[in-house]
Parts: C-alpha cells; structure tokens; sequence
C-alpha cells in the first residue's frame, strides 16, 4: 500500500471561494497529492483543505499551496474571528501509512525551510516538530496574532522565528508548520449572541483550564447567523471525543440558560470517531460519508 502523509493547511481566507479553489489547484498540480475535503468559513474568514500524498510529493505540494496563499491574499486587509499569523495560518503533517511521526517532523522542517528562504515568510515550528519546548502548543505560538507579532518580531528576541528572518512578510505574514497526531476540528452552535457565554464555556470545559483532557476551545460570534460557536480541537480523539466534548457543552449551556442550535465537523474525521447513537450526531449540520477520512482516502485511491 502506498505511504501517505496528511497535510492540513489552514488559510486565511473564507470569503471568496475562487481564492481557496486556485489554491487547491496548486495542491493538486503535484503528482500524488489529492484533496480530500475543503471547509470554508465566512465568520472565522478562514478555509481549511486537507490532502493527502505520497511523502516524497507532499513537501511540494504543501509549499506549492503557501506560495499561492502568499500570492492571493492579502492579511493587511483582513478580517475575521479566528486568531491567525498569516496568509497561511498553520500547516500541519500528519502520518497516516506508511510513515512515523519522525518522518513527518523531518518534513515539516523540510518545507519550513523552502517556505522561510524562498517566500521570505518567517517560520514557527509547532507540536512535534517545535525546536523549542515553550513552542510546542499552538496558541503559544500564535498568542496575540499577527497583530501583535508584527510589534514583536524585531523588538522581542523571544519572537524570532525559527527559520527565516526576524520580520514578517508585508502582505503574506508569519506561518506556523507543525507534526502531529491525527485531531478532530468539532464546533458546537448556540442559540445565542452573546460571545461572552460561548468563551466562558470554552475556558470551563479546555484543558488548560482543569476541563476535559486534551481539549482546546475557543468561543466566537458567527455574524452571518447572529449565533455564538465554540470551536474545540480534539487533540487526542481516544481519550475525548466528540461525545464527551458535546456533552461538556451542553451541561455549561444548560447551567447558562442556552440551548444547542448544531454541531459541526471541520474538516475530517476517522471512522472510529464517530458514534453515530450519541446525541451530538444528531446535531451536526450536513454530515455524510464524505466527512468520513477514509471514505476519502478510498475515493482518492479509485481516481
């Protein structure tokens, strides 16, 4: 069976669907790299793609994909919920066969060194590929945003990226490039307006906070639907899941007087994640076997 490495870049752009689709062209330009699923966000103004390829290719095609969100978006002139450094915010490699999380690490550092030194875009390590323990948690690296990384970045030592230049690109920003486990983008969507209801639950039930384990979560306003999100990574699907995560919502919202409009996936999930008999299934918005990875994956292989 060929070997295969996830990659799952998260870009800074969910407005203008032509901009993310020239992306993914550019990821598929590279032989054996094949999209898998494509979530776009208008309220986070914020697109994820994942994909798959062999991992002699994915280096390419993942570079390919941040050389033309440098070329196409602009983060002087954006927008959105979501925090982020860059035109490309996070680009991660994950093994799924074939391949170890060492590969995948010395991938990651493969193409942080292509993306620092040709694109002139400073790099951050993250998760297993971090050079530096305090840069192993994403939202450490990436605390403050771009905002405040554009102040930092030549004046705070700390702030130095790990490959490229202590100065972040004029319109294309700073990326983050990580190795990692295999983890789950769940959101839940209240019945309400009110922000600060969805961040109190996201700072009760994270990890970070005494919450659930391996649980990170953040509160938001969906402006196009004038609801509140809070939006979850499960970094660890084994020990929580979306059933727990769901559950750990709805008893916060329950206690807050606010009932749970939906739930959804961004992006994939395995198929051991799913319970389909749990109540949050019920919940999610416009699922099928399409957000299933190896469904996937299979369909790739057929082409």
């Amino acid at each position: 069976m060929q070997a295969l490495v996830e990659c799952i870049p998260n870009f800074s752009e969910g407005r203008k669907p032509k901009t993310v689709q020239q992306i993914a062209e550019a990821i598929t330009a590279v032989e054996t790299a094949c999209v898998l699923d494509t979530h776009i966000d208008p309220d986070h103004n914020r697109s994820v793609i994942t994909f798959v390829a062999s991992p002699e290719k994915v280096v390419a095609a993942a570079v390919n994909a941040v050389r033309r969100a440098s070329e196409l978006i602009d983060m002087r002139a954006h927008q959105g919920e979501h925090p982020r450094l860059g035109a490309t915010d996070v680009l991660p490699f994950v093994p799924v066969r074939g391949v170890t999380m060492d590969d995948c690490v010395r991938l990651a550092h493969a193409a942080g060194k292509i993306i620092a030194h040709e694109l002139s875009i400073p790099v951050y390590y993250y998760e297993r590929a971090a050079l530096r323990p305090e840069r192993v948690n994403l939202e450490d690296v990436r605390r403050g945003a771009l905002e405040l990384l554009r102040e930092q970045i030549t004046t705070h030592p700390e702030r130095a990226p790990d490959e490229g230049l202590a100065r972040v690109h004029d319109s294309a920003g700073a990326i983050a490039v990580g190795a990692r486990p295999f983890l789950i983008a769940f959101n839940v969507i209240l019945r309400s307006s009110d922000t600060a209801i969805a961040r109190q639950i996201a700072r009760t039930i994270r990890a970070r906070n005494g919450g659930l384990p391996f649980l990170k979560a953040l509160g938001f306003r969906l402006h196009t639907r004038a609801l509140v999100q809070v939006s979850m990574n499960l970094i660890n699907y084994e020990v929580t899941g979306m059933a727990a995560a769901y559950d750990a919502v709805h008893r916060e919202a329950d206690r807050l007087g606010v009932e749970i409009a939906s739930a959804e996936i961004v992006g994939l999930v395995p198929r051991n994640a799913l319970d389909r008999n749990a109540e949050y299934f019920t919940k999610l918005e416009n699922f099928s076997e399409a957000k299933i990875l190896e469904h996937q994956i299979d369909q790739c292989s057929s082409v």
